[in-house]
């Protein structure tokens, strides 16, 4: 792995490049810095629903899941390396079916809406769909691990699930899209 940092303003990305963690340097607008860069803003989104009430379990989920795109970017940031394990994948899976559980069924969409919470982990939800497209994008110019891009799907669905949750927390409830069709039903 490339050198830690020990000073932010290095300076050696003036010219529009920027060093991998295998001390190769690549232009900031490559498919692997972008897919970084979506990465690193969603965990900083995960940070941001952290500042939230909400219930422990659901804090240390959280918590785990910013070690793991930790680890993921990680992994981006040195080609043919693996640092995301196909466990990780796993735990979301465990969450999405230990969460999903508790919610009544959907009758119709949903808007990103309702508490400050779960608005919020909305935001993570659509940040995580558009790190999965630029880690796809990067997957088709470069081999890189499955495990990335499925981490990012599990996870993009399970920060739907937890927006549920999240709404329900106060016994509030999600907040439902007027479509024609459903007001036509009535």
């Amino acid at each position: 792995m490339g050198n830690r940092l020990t000073q932010i303003a290095t300076r050696t990305g003036d010219a529009g490049t920027t060093g991998l963690g295998d001390n190769t340097r690549v232009s900031k607008n490559s498919l692997r810095v972008h897919a970084m860069g979506e990465v690193d803003e969603l965990n900083s989104h995960i940070g941001v629903l952290l500042c939230e009430d909400m219930a422990p379990d659901v804090r240390t989920l959280l918590v785990e899941i910013q070690h793991q795109l930790f680890n993921l970017g990680g992994e981006l940031s040195i080609p043919g390396f693996e640092l995301l394990k196909p466990e990780a994948v796993l735990a979301l899976d465990d969450a999405l079916a230990t969460y999903n559980e508790q919610l009544p069924r959907l009758q119709e969409f949903i808007l990103p809406a309702g508490t400050r919470a779960a608005a919020l982990a909305h935001v993570c939800r659509t940040v995580a769909r558009r790190a999965e497209r630029a880690v796809v994008a990067l997957g088709n110019e470069e081999a890189i691990q499955e495990t990335p891009r499925q981490y990012l799907n599990r996870l993009s669905d399970l920060m739907f699930v937890l927006a549920r949750v999240l709404n329900r927390m106060n016994g509030g409830d999600d907040v439902y899209w007027k479509s024609e069709r459903m007001a036509q039903a009535q």
